[in-house]
C-alpha cells in the first residue's frame, strides 16, 4: 500500500511540474511577444467596443423598446417584431435585392482580383509592374461618399459618359434613374474601387510558391499556361478558398454607405436593401425594436451562409477558417 501510495505522489509531482513548466512556457512567450500585443491592443479594443459591447442592444428586438423608459423596463413581446417582417409586402422584396447584389458582386468581383494578380505575376518588368498595383488599389481609399459623387456626376444627363455616347449616335441614358441599370452600376464600382487592394492577398500568396516548382517545370518543357495550371494557381488555393469563404459570408453584407448616396425613390425596387430599410425604420422613423429584429435577421443568415461555405470547403478537403 505504502508503494502505492508514492507512485501517486511521484505522478502528482510530475503532473504539478508540468503544469508549472507550462505556466513559465506560457509566461516567457507571452513576454516575448508583448509588443506584438501592445500593437494589437487597439485593434482589441476597437472590436470590443464598436462590435461586442454594442452586441447587448440585440435584446431590444425581443420588446417593444422605449426610448423613455429604458432597456430593461420595456416590455416583452417576444418575436413580434420577426413575424412583422416575415409578413411584410416588402419582405421579399428587400432579401431579393440584397441577394442579387451579394450574389453578382460575388460572381463578377471574386475572380477580377485572382485574374489580376495572375496577370501582373507575369510582369517582368518591376517599375511598370509596381506602378500599374499602385494604381489599382488607390482606389480604395478613397470616401464612398467621394466615389458615390463621381458616380453620380459621370452618369449624369450632361455628363462624362452620356457625352461620349452621344458623339457615337446613341441616345443619352438616364443611368441613375433607371432601376434595371442600378445593379450593374452598383457592382462595376465595387469592382472597380476594391479591385486592387484585394490582389494585394492573391500577390502575396504567389511570392510563397517555391521558385524551383517552376525551374523544374521549364526543365521538363511546361509551357508558360501549364505553369499557371499546374502550379501557380493549386499554390494559391488555399488562399482563393479563405477569401471565398468570408466572401460568400458577406453576401448578404452589402455595405449600407454606396448603396444609400446611389439609390432614391425611382430605383427602390432594385436597389432598396435590408440595411437601407433598417436605417428608414430605426433611425428615420424610430422604430428601434423593428429595425434590430431585421438587423440581427440579417445576421443569423450571414452566419449561416458562412459557415454553410467553411462546411462545404472542409468537406471537399480545402483550407477553412476552423
Amino acid at each position: 500500500m505504502k508503494g502505492l501510495g508514492t507512485v501517486e505522489t511521484n505522478k502528482l509531482a510530475v503532473k504539478a511540474k508540468v503544469k508549472v513548466k507550462k505556466r513559465k512556457s506560457f509566461m516567457k512567450k507571452l513576454n516575448d511577444s508583448k509588443y506584438l500585443l501592445i500593437l494589437f491592443a487597439p485593434c482589441l479594443l476597437y472590436y470590443l467596443i464598436f462590435h461586442y459591447a454594442p452586441m447587448f442592444g440585440i435584446i431590444i428586438s425581443f420588446k417593444d423598446y422605449n426610448l423613455f423608459t429604458g432597456v430593461w423596463n420595456s416590455e416583452w413581446v417576444g418575436l413580434k417584431y420577426f413575424k412583422m417582417f416575415f409578413e411584410s409586402p416588402d419582405f421579399f422584396v428587400l432579401l431579393r435585392n440584397t441577394f442579387l447584389l451579394g450574389l453578382y458582386k460575388f460572381i463578377f468581383g471574386f475572380p477580377i482580383p485572382i485574374i489580376f494578380a495572375l496577370l501582373l505575376n507575369e510582369v517582368k518588368n518591376m517599375f511598370f509592374k509596381r506602378f500599374v498595383q499602385t494604381v489599382s488599389y488607390l482606389p480604395h481609399f478613397i470616401s464612398n461618399v467621394v466615389v458615390a459623387s463621381m458616380i453620380v456626376v459621370f452618369l449624369s444627363a450632361d455628363g462624362v459618359v452620356n457625352r461620349m455616347i452621344s458623339h457615337l449616335g446613341i441616345d443619352s441614358i438616364n443611368w441613375m434613374i433607371t432601376p434595371e441599370l442600378f445593379r450593374t452600376i452598383f457592382v462595376s464600382s465595387e469592382i472597380w474601387q476594391h479591385m486592387g487592394w484585394e490582389t494585394i492577398i492573391f500577390l502575396a500568396a504567389l511570392t510563397g510558391i517555391n521558385p524551383q516548382l517552376y525551374e523544374a517545370a521549364e526543365i521538363d518543357g511546361a509551357g508558360r499556361f501549364a505553369k499557371l495550371r499546374y502550379i501557380t494557381i493549386p499554390g494559391i488555393l488555399p488562399a482563393i478558398f479563405i477569401v471565398g469563404i468570408l466572401n460568400i459570408g458577406q453576401v448578404l453584407e452589402i455595405g449600407f454607405e454606396k448603396v444609400f448616396l446611389l439609390y432614391n425613390p425611382v430605383t427602390y425596387e432594385t436597389a432598396d436593401i435590408i440595411s437601407t430599410y433598417v436605417y428608414r425604420v430605426g433611425l428615420v422613423h424610430g422604430n428601434y425594436s423593428y429595425a434590430t429584429a431585421i438587423g440581427l435577421f440579417l445576421g443569423v443568415i450571414s452566419f449561416i451562409f458562412l459557415f454553410a461555405a467553411n462546411y462545404f470547403s472542409k468537406k471537399s478537403g480545402q483550407e477553412s477558417l476552423w
